[in-house]
């Protein structure tokens, strides 16, 4: 097999394709449904035998920088459950918005013709979590991509930072714990706003670390030096949002299906069920949509110092017809047990605790991870109340519900992926790892201005502007 370095952005929210010295030309346009005339997001578009490309953002816009060379060849835009769109790029039209019209399988039909294949969701699932080691890939290999995370309340932008990142991966068959590391290779940007308001935080730094028995009413900020406040923030990040606990604990879930105590894992069926409910087409190819619903048992994250079981998982599957691999996975894990409904409803005003998009991306017969989107929750403020008051609502409660907990938010876009030997070999011995993304790092404006990043929505970039406008005033 001829191993080789690629480049992967078939993800959503893209900005573009990699931009080199090269000349390049830019086209961009909006991609609609025919029918509801609503636009469509994370459709694909891409060069035809290519993997340049990108994705529409939550209003259906994107941006494609089309090099030189490509500009004979042919654009394609996909999404799953659309006939596809064709174009010669030399003929583009960005005048006119692009109309995907739905395009369907029978159901029936395929069940009928395919008579020794699975017929119910849980079926097609176990088969597709057995197809894993040979629809992944078998050797190392290391992706570069694009990180976002970003923290708010109901009312505005807490924290901001963007960063290149690594990850290497030995292959799906070596367990992740030792066999996969992340790396953070620069950071673009960073406004941190959370220290005015993270008491939560500190109080729980505090506790764990056994530093001093501290009750939460006799905490306030004015009493708090920054410089504590932030290692408090950085702790409780890397226990909860972690890139480390991302992508080796138990929210990877196709990566780490093989682990033990795994989602996806041989006892899936017992923490879910799956019911088929169509067959789609995806650029062509018959695609499962499978839903996801809970099981016997109430599933669990397992992270240490945090109560993080007793869930219900809801969501969608997707999985090719074909060669039984996973294309998508959207996945929620929901307050299900009487004491996690009553943890999530006092302390974040939702019994959603976990959102969760991982997108595939297939090249030489393997699927690769190009997209990952999480959310969670996250508790920052405890204003006045003592800890035994921790888990009680209260009119005061829902009072400062807008303020009290953050919606953390993680936007993972896989950009490159290298597979020569040599080339992993040489990175994996030579950087320094860290998945540290609060390590200070000196801004590389070389490195950026050719880097692919995601795009923003025009909500996400107003709230950006605010963000970067208060963080300069506060810094001052």
């Amino acid at each position: 097999m001829k191993f080789q370095s690629i480049r992967l952005f078939s993800v959503l929210g893209v900005l573009c394709c990699f931009i080199s010295a090269k000349a390049q030309k830019e086209i961009s346009n909006t991609v609609v449904d025919f029918t509801t005339q609503m636009p469509i997001e994370s459709a694909s578009v891409y060069i035809e035998n290519t993997t340049i490309g990108t994705v529409t953002n939550t209003d259906g816009k994107f941006l494609l920088s089309v090099p030189d060379e490509h500009r004979s060849d042919t654009l394609v835009v996909s999404s799953i459950g659309y006939k596809s769109f064709r174009t010669p790029i030399n003929d583009f039209d960005e005048t006119f918005s692009i109309y995907l019209e739905e395009d369907v399988a029978s159901l029936d039909e395929v069940l009928i013709v395919g008579s020794t294949r699975p017929k119910t969701g849980n079926d097609i699932v176990v088969k597709a979590l057995g197809k894993l080691e040979s629809n992944l890939p078998k050797q190392a290999y290391l992706l570069k991509g694009f990180l976002r995370h970003k923290e708010r309340n109901k009312k505005e932008y807490k924290w901001l930072i963007e960063s290149a990142i690594t990850l290497y991966d030995s292959s799906y068959a070596a367990g992740a714990e030792e066999f996969l590391k992340i790396n953070v290779d620069e950071n673009r940007k960073s406004y941190d706003l959370r220290d005015v308001d993270s008491l939560f935080s500190y109080y729980t730094y505090l506790k764990n670390t056994r530093r001093m028995d501290l009750k939460s009413r006799q905490m306030r900020r004015d009493t708090i030096q920054t410089s504590s406040l932030v290692n408090a923030i950085k702790w409780n990040d890397e226990r909860i949002n972690g890139l480390d606990n991302l992508f080796k604990g138990r929210l990877n879930l196709v990566r780490n299906s093989n682990n033990i105590g795994a989602l996806f894992g041989k006892n899936v069926l017992e923490k879910h069920q799956f019911r088929l409910d169509t067959v789609l087409v995806d650029d062509g190819r018959k695609i499962y949509k499978i839903e996801i619903d809970q099981g016997e048992d109430f599933a669990g994250l397992n992270t240490p110092g945090i109560f993080n079981e007793g869930f219900a998982p809801k969501g969608w599957i997707y999985i090719y017809w074909d060669n039984y691999a996973i294309k998508k996975v959207e996945y929620e894990l929901i307050a299900a047990s009487d004491v996690q409904k009553k943890r999530s409803r006092s302390l974040f005003g939702t019994t959603l605790n976990h959102k969760l998009v991982i997108t595939y991306k297939e090249f030489e017969d393997k699927m690769y991870p190009s997209y990952i989107y999480y959310e969670t929750p996250k508790l920052v403020n405890i204003g006045d109340r003592s800890s035994d008051k921790l888990y009680k609502e209260t009119d005061k409660l829902k009072e400062e519900e807008e303020e009290q907990f953050y919606y953390t938010t993680q936007e993972i876009l896989f950009t490159e992926i290298i597979q020569d030997p040599m080339e992993v070999k040489q990175e994996l011995t030579t950087s320094q790892w860290s998945e540290d993304i609060f390590l200070a790092r000196p801004y590389n404006k070389e490195f950026w201005k050719n880097y692919n990043v995601l795009l923003e929505s025009k909500e996400e970039e107003k709230l950006i502007m605010d963000l970067s406008q208060r963080a300069s005033l506060f810094k001052q």
